[in-house]
């Protein structure tokens, strides 16, 4: 972050009044509704990530045994982590238009409301052997935004506030990605955060884990990896959250389940939908999804299978969910 966006933003979280003033979000973010009084309440909602669909190893059928056990638990509503298919950044356009139907498709099971944060996955075209170049229509985060929809955004529910951010960052010419909530977002963060106040209740998600410990469970292979295995600039969000009543930020793409608790914060990262890539449990950690209990702004919270069995034996695998 430059010394003048620094400068700005400082500027910014001085004063509440100058940021209850600032106008609209960027185009790619959907803006809080006010929450007016009142206690937080009490419901269910499923945080599930990484589904990683494609027509290959039992996918299809998987996601679909995953969605009908989520929609049987009638939460309110779900958030997915990203990841959505897998893989729209080194297929021809045809194979990524492709995943993505069939990701809308099998979340016609689930029947209830549904938002999403980008994985990186989720991004089109960006490895050279795709054919795509960047002005592909579609091209990067595009396809994603005309399927899904905005990459970033936030939304109110029973007085809590949720906000879904794009941990995915192009790099260079868009050719390259690294783990990181751009100078944008984080500016539009800090209005988000403003609007809804100190008093409510708030819960993030993005996809890639902005705090974990997944280093100290398994040797890092390739320490190249790390910008792509953890946000990059998380003291920079965790700056722009410490103020506020941050509950729990749910986090994915390493297809393990853990939580880490620091400062009364739970950093939640869900074991994946897919398991090891549909391949058996991650780690020991077998294919499912997080149900979140919040009861009048307290949080619990549970990870569920759904039995799925693997058409190849599992193996093992190290590095991140990238």
């Amino acid at each position: 972050m430059n010394a003048a966006y620094s400068r700005r933003l400082f500027l910014k979280l001085a004063g509440k009044g100058a940021l209850a003033c600032l106008g609209a979000p960027m185009i790619h973010a959907a803006s809080a509704a006010t929450i007016s009084g009142g206690p937080p309440g009490s419901f269910d909602f499923v945080f599930f990530t990484d589904t990683h669909l494609q027509p290959e190893l039992m996918a299809a059928e998987g996601c679909a045994k995953c969605f009908a056990k989520i929609a049987a638990l009638r939460p309110d509503f779900a958030i997915s982590g990203g990841d959505l298919v897998f893989d729209a950044t080194a297929v021809p356009k045809e194979r990524a238009v492709r995943l993505f139907s069939m990701y809308a498709q099998a979340e016609r099971i689930l029947e209830l409301p549904i938002y999403h944060a980008i994985g990186n996955h989720d991004v089109f075209g960006i490895e050279p052997c795709s054919g795509a170049a960047p002005g592909t229509a579609g091209y990067g985060k595009r396809l994603f935004e005309d399927r899904i929809g905005a990459t970033y955004r936030s939304f109110d529910h029973k007085g809590y506030h949720f906000i879904l951010l794009d941990s995915i960052h192009l790099t260079g010419d868009g050719r390259a990605w690294e783990a990181r909530v751009d100078d944008k977002q984080l500016m539009w963060l800090a209005d988000d955060l403003a609007k809804s106040g100190p008093a409510v209740p708030v819960i993030v998600t993005m996809h890639v884990p902005l705090v974990t410990s997944f280093y100290s469970y398994q040797p890092v292979q390739d320490p190249s990896l790390l910008p792509r295995l953890v946000v990059t600039n998380a003291h920079e969000v965790l700056g722009l959250l410490e103020p506020y009543p941050v509950i729990a930020v749910l986090q994915g793409h390493t297809h393990i389940n853990e939580c880490v608790i620091y400062k009364d914060r739970h950093y939640l990262t869900s074991g994946a939908v897919c398991g090891n890539w549909w391949k058996g449990p991650r780690w020991g950690h077998p294919e499912g999804f997080t149900v979140i209990s919040l009861r009048e702004g307290k949080l619990n919270h549970r990870y569920e299978t759904y039995g799925f069995k693997s058409v190849v034996q599992a193996i093992g695998v190290t590095g991140a969910g990238s």
